[in-house]
């Protein structure tokens, strides 16, 4: 059955993530390995040890989430590109999976650059404290309307993550994310839930991030990808690696437009099976209540890869 593959974001990691595929695949520890080696630090360590404060730093969970999903297409990869990919997308942080899995960039240079990311997002969020929260049970529309009444007087609101048609997250300044998420308990929502982020991410607070970025990507040039990756910035298909570089720059202060992303990759494959490489479940859940119909695998522990290779 033809895939359309899609990557989990940041906080998909916990303490003891790959260990299993790293003991029981030797291509899968091959690719942990060359993450340390190229970010100079030990992170699988981390990442099976913890403790789960390092694990969380930003900078630490976007590789490790990456490093991941990585080992998850080395094992899983001959046996995937025999199906076919028809097209990938990742969520936010994911998105680098998911050009990995392409062949834009190797795993471990996508690791040294989203560590990168990571500081730069880490260091934008220390010079603008920002928050995050996740309203559950409204429409995104009302919610988009919550964050336009809630930005004032010097703190804004957006709507950052298009999760599903009932879930949206919220970012923006301290200030305006309290007065957002309380107008959009007023409107109805069912749940406002107040994340534990470093910074306000997807939103104009993280625009210093920008140039660090870029000049990283500028590094790297990542190749043209051998199957369409959906972009979070535009929910479209890219092709070139010049494209990939832009929208990878525009993600950081664009909304994931994951509802959009999954939409458009059902287009591209009617009927294609999503499969979830990495850490976790959340996005096959999420497509479940975006296309209800829709099939989908996980692929994030040795017990599940085991099984889909047999």
């Amino acid at each position: 059955m033809v895939a359309l593959l899609v990557c989990p974001g940041q906080g998909a990691q916990k303490v003891g993530m790959g260990r299993d595929l790293a003991d029981r695949f030797p291509v899968a520890r091959d690719v942990f390995d060359a993450v340390d080696t190229a970010l100079g630090v030990a992170l699988s360590r981390i990442m099976w040890e913890g403790p789960e404060d390092e694990l969380t730093l930003t900078h630490n969970a976007q590789p490790a989430i990456l490093a991941h999903t990585a080992a998850v297409l080395a094992v899983a990869g001959p046996r995937l590109r025999e199906e076919g990919i028809a097209a990938a997308a990742g969520h936010s942080l994911g998105e680098y999976s998911a050009y990995v899995a392409a062949g834009a960039f190797s795993a471990a240079d996508a690791a040294a650059l989203v560590r990168r990311r990571g500081e730069l997002m880490l260091e934008a969020g220390d010079a603008r404290p920002g928050g995050m929260a996740a309203v559950l049970g409204l429409p995104t529309e009302a919610v988009r309307a919550a964050c336009s009444e809630a930005s004032s007087e010097g703190a804004i609101a957006v709507a950052a993550n298009i999760n599903a048609p009932d879930q949206t997250v919220i970012s923006g300044d301290p200030a305006g994310v309290e007065r957002a998420g309380a107008r959009c308990r007023e409107l109805g929502a069912k749940r406002v839930v107040p994340l534990k982020v470093s910074g306000a991410f997807h939103s104009p607070l993280m625009a210093p991030v920008v140039d660090g970025l870029h000049e990283a990507l500028h590094r790297l040039e990542p190749a043209n990808p051998a199957f369409p990756i959906v972009a979070n910035a535009s929910a479209q298909a890219v092709t070139t690696g010049a494209d990939a570089a832009r929208l990878l720059l525009d993600q950081v202060t664009a909304p994931v437009r994951w509802v959009e992303c999954v939409q458009a990759m059902a287009r591209i494959a009617p009927g294609a099976r999503f499969i979830e490489a990495g850490p976790g479940s959340v996005l096959s859940g999420l497509i479940r209540r975006i296309l209800p119909d829709a099939a989908t695998l996980s692929l994030g522990t040795a017990d599940e890869l085991e099984r889909y290779l047999a």
